[in-house]
């Protein structure tokens, strides 16, 4: 006879973490890579299963030769989706980190991934533009760049995103705080954070 032996409640909890997608959108120079590697950090250190998405590295490697054209951009938006749902889909919280310009190519990705949250990451151009470490205002002011999200292509702010960080007005802290509270709130983070 095979004796069974009763898993604490606590890791049936961490096996049956939901996947959870968080899209953080916004300017160049709002603090989105840095927000999501500070909510990495946090949920890591959970336990968590954990994706970083950042926009600049997928498109060195997955969305290689598309050029920023609103078609190529929403094609990669579409890409870096589509790994996102994968992932999601197999219990693994996907922090994607892009400017994603466009409110209907968000809405398509959104429509496809079931459990999506979405981080409008909200700093104004002026504060972006002091920010400036990567000096990309600054060539897209001097016609070097063109098509530079901001100053001569649209960004359109999300409508109704889920959380709102306004990092000209509160810290890091706040805003990874506020992050961890939705996900909470919206059963993405559970027991496995000792609630």
């Amino acid at each position: 006879m095979t004796e069974t032996v009763a898993k604490p409640q606590s890791d049936l909890i961490k096996c049956q973490q939901p996947g959870v997608t968080v899209w953080f959108t916004g300017l160049s120079g709002a603090g989105k890579t840095t927000i999501s590697c500070a909510v990495e950090h946090r949920l890591k250190s959970y336990g968590q299963k954990i994706e970083i998405l950042d926009g600049d590295i997928v498109r060195l490697n997955l969305c290689k030769g598309l050029g920023f054209s609103k078609e190529d951009r929403d094609e990669n938006i579409r890409r870096v989706g589509f790994v996102a749902n994968l992932l999601t889909r197999n219990q693994v919280t996907v922090l994607v980190s892009a400017i994603s310009p466009y409110r209907d190519v968000r809405q398509e990705v959104r429509d496809r991934i079931v459990n999506f949250v979405e981080v409008y990451v909200n700093a104004p151009l002026e504060v972006c533009e002091q920010r400036d470490v990567k000096g990309l205002y600054k060539k897209a002011r001097a016609g070097v760049i063109k098509n530079f999200t901001g100053i001569d292509d649209p960004y359109e702010p999300p409508l109704n995103p889920e959380v709102e960080c306004r990092t000209d007005l509160e810290t890091l802290e706040e805003s990874v705080s506020k992050v961890l509270a939705k996900l909470r709130e919206l059963g993405y983070l559970g027991l496995t954070l000792g609630e």
